[in-house]
């Protein structure tokens, strides 16, 4: 049987570390390990207790989740995190995303689906689809450095995949699942799984919500515009 997943439950309300403790320690494959109040705490105890999921709120004082998990990610990489906010699309989860979370939940998530996305996390996978990625990014993409508009010519930062792989990786920022993937390159959704862990591995990036957020950063994509008129 493999290691439980290790669990950091990160939130200034004592009541909201109870609540998802108590659903999370009736599955047998996650552990929680550990609970912080704030943002430092939060990292003391990650490089203590190395847990492969935190569950980090954004809107703490002192210290709050967006700072918190870049500190996070920077020190402990291989530990993911999912950020928890009280609304939708909204620019702490998405300043989260930029800093390097895997995906975030609303509070009022329903237990069947923290639990599912804490699994999908460690397994590598992100905890909030990459459509719903690319709507955040649509809104906030003011806010995102557009190394495309630089006056000088950058070289191509795609170079290193292969024109298959590009071809995915596009479709990856477009929000396409792996199934709609298949089927608009007509190759089987496990050749397209293949692709993705290539791409992921020679970016350096996390999962395929940061390839939405990198493409946009690169400027390989703009607010409304289809991955598909990229060349």
């Amino acid at each position: 049987m493999s290691e439980p997943i290790r669990v950091l439950l990160v939130d200034d309300q004592s009541l909201m570390r109870m609540g998802f403790a108590m659903v999370l320690r009736a599955e047998p494959d996650i552990k929680v390990v550990g609970e912080a109040a704030d943002g430092r705490t939060a990292l003391a105890q990650a490089a203590a207790l190395k847990p492969d999921v935190v569950l980090m709120d954004v809107r703490m004082p002192g210290m709050d989740g967006i700072e918190a998990t870049r500190r996070l990610v920077e020190r402990a990489p291989a530990a993911k995190v999912i950020v928890l906010t009280t609304f939708d699309l909204d620019e702490y989860a998405f300043g989260a995303l930029k800093a390097g979370a895997s995906g975030f939940l609303l509070k009022d998530v329903r237990p069947d689906d923290l639990v599912t996305a804490i699994r999908a996390v460690a397994a590598g996978d992100a905890a909030i689809s990459p459509r719903l990625t690319r709507r955040m990014l649509d809104l906030f993409a003011a806010e995102l450095p557009h190394q495309g508009e630089s006056a000088e010519p950058a070289a191509d930062p795609l170079e290193q995949l292969t024109p298959r792989e590009r071809d995915v990786f596009l479709a990856v920022a477009e929000g396409l699942t792996n199934a709609e993937i298949a089927a608009k390159l007509f190759v089987s959704e496990t050749t397209v799984k293949t692709h993705v862990g290539n791409i992921l591995t020679k970016l350096a990036l996390r999962d395929r919500v940061h390839v939405v957020v990198w493409a946009y950063e690169n400027g390989l994509v703009r607010p409304g515009q289809s991955t598909t008129t990229l060349g």
